[in-house]
């Protein structure tokens, strides 16, 4: 018996080392299609389209993600965070940080200083709506790419006199 009770006590002890672990695991959402990158890593069901509702529980994912802090909105710094471990991460350029705070001033709609996930989720969906092409409620990278390519400013003609 006493084997028992010292045996429980060990557990007692244990167990809440062990359960931040257990609750900081990532939801199924989160977990990425593997092998997948880019957008299609939300496609779950592997039919090689990424639907709105894959596409939405995706960017919710990325959303909760990235609010390190869990007060349900993103700070620049959140938005932007580099993972410390990264291999070759270097600090921003001076244009990529002028892209980020035009960025980060074009999420966040009212001004306040933070992106709030509503916020997040007008972008997700502006973002899925200009890259469904076909508007048949699914999105591949190919549409993607041709989307992207469509917003690019067209390069002069060369003139030959």
């Amino acid at each position: 018996m006493s084997k028992f009770l010292a045996a429980l006590a060990a557990l007692s002890i244990a167990l809440p080392l062990f359960a931040p672990a257990v609750l900081a695991a990532p939801d199924p959402v989160e977990k990425q299609t593997p092998g997948r990158r880019g957008m299609m890593r939300y496609d779950t069901n592997n039919d090689g389209f990424v639907d709105r509702a894959e596409w939405n529980a995706g960017q919710e994912a990325r959303f909760k993600q990235l609010d390190t802090d869990k007060d349900g909105k993103l700070s620049r710094d959140e938005l932007f965070a580099r993972t410390p471990a990264a291999p070759g991460n270097v600090l921003p350029t001076e244009a990529q940080q002028r892209r980020q705070d035009s960025y980060f001033r074009q999420l966040d709609a009212d001004k306040d200083g933070f992106v709030s996930k509503a916020e997040f989720m007008t972008q997700a969906e502006k973002n899925f709506a200009r890259c469904d092409l076909d508007k048949d409620g699914r999105i591949t990278t190919a549409e993607c790419r041709q989307a992207l390519q469509r917003r690019r400013p067209a390069e002069p003609a060369s003139i030959n006199r």
